[in-house]
């Protein structure tokens, strides 16, 4: 006899929102990192988003968004802050109506 309840109860515990000391996916640690100003930071791993609309502002705001939808993912939400990076950098140019930017930054997080 099958029991459909018993399957739901075992995985509960994988579907409850983490801790905040469990934001971190572990990741972070295969690359080399040092203190910037009172953060974390990778020392020379990058990370990349894009964006492209009509806007130049609108194609920045969505590099940096993907940028730090991506970063989060990868290392958890206390890296993917990209005002917290440092060595950003945003290359933008216009083309048929449209931009395209694309940005590169080294993650950083806040805290020990």
């Amino acid at each position: 006899m099958t029991r459909p309840w018993l399957a739901a109860i075992a995985t509960a515990p994988l579907l409850a929102p983490a801790p905040a000391a469990a934001q971190s996916t572990g990741l972070d640690k295969i690359h080399a990192q040092g203190r910037v100003g009172g953060k974390s930071c990778m020392t020379s791993h990058e990370h990349y988003g894009e964006g492209s609309l009509q806007t130049r502002r609108g194609a920045e705001l969505a590099a940096m968004r993907a940028w730090s939808t991506f970063t989060s993912w990868e290392y958890g939400k206390s890296w993917g802050s990209y005002a917290a990076a440092v060595g950003k950098k945003m290359d933008c140019s216009q083309s048929g109506g449209r931009w395209l930017c694309k940005t590169t930054a080294r993650p950083c997080r806040v805290g020990p």
